[in-house]
């Protein structure tokens, strides 16, 4: 590549990344512990994603790969999704997953849009991708078992929740998460295990303090 063209798409991704740290935040201000730096594009280049299912009016063929670019779109595409522009947002995310299809940031907070509208497949489809590029973070696993929990699919939840707590062992709702998972399992003892770590990280919760007591435990 001659050097003013590497110099000017070097210069296009540091603009596309600056955009995204300002931007980043926003899908996840509700509670979200997701760690942004360990999903920018390339910090998994050799796992290969899965395939989501694709909303009405989209198409399954990818453009050629350009990073760069998808950074652009990813950081649209969370402006148009902090604005509530929910459309327009799945538009930018899916075009900056054609660019870049190893983007794991675009694949989980497109699953935000999906899991927030409630739709669930699609969703877990984006979580399960995200997941498979950055295998060693919880966040994808907590929205994935939350969307499980929401379609009654409880041992799939309570999978994904095991796997989360190795993850991040003092992550509380992600004990809260496992507590609900395991009550309508209808193991007790793991439901109320999980309801006791979550009331000891998060002692003011009162849905984790009303599991523990409906799993016969007291709150310390």
């Amino acid at each position: 590549m001659a050097a003013p063209v590497r110099d000017q798409a070097l210069r296009t991704c540091a603009r596309g990344l600056a955009l995204v740290v300002l931007l980043a935040t926003g899908l996840c201000s509700a509670g979200c512990s997701f760690d942004l730096s360990s999903l920018t594009p390339g910090s998994s280049k050799n796992a290969a994603p899965q395939a989501s299912p694709l909303p009405a009016g989209s198409t399954s063929e990818a453009n050629d790969t350009n990073p760069a670019d998808a950074l652009l779109h990813l950081a649209r595409a969370q402006a148009l999704a902090q604005s509530g522009k929910s459309a327009e947002a799945r538009a930018e995310f899916s075009t900056a997953l054609n660019l870049d299809p190893h983007n794991a940031q675009a694949f989980y907070q497109r699953g935000i849009l999906y899991q927030s509208e409630k739709q669930y497949e699609f969703a877990i489809a984006d979580f399960t991708s995200a997941n498979g590029l950055t295998p060693l973070q919880a966040d994808p696993l907590l929205s994935r078992a939350q969307c499980y929990l929401a379609l009654g699919k409880n041992q799939e939840a309570a999978a994904d929740l095991d796997e989360a707590v190795q993850a991040a062992p003092q992550n509380g709702q992600i004990w809260l998460a496992r507590g609900t998972a395991y009550e309508r399992i209808g193991d007790r003892a793991k439901a109320a295990e999980s309801y006791s770590r979550a009331v000891t990280l998060r002692p003011k919760d009162d849905a984790a303090r009303n599991g523990l007591a409906r799993m016969g435990g007291r709150a310390g």
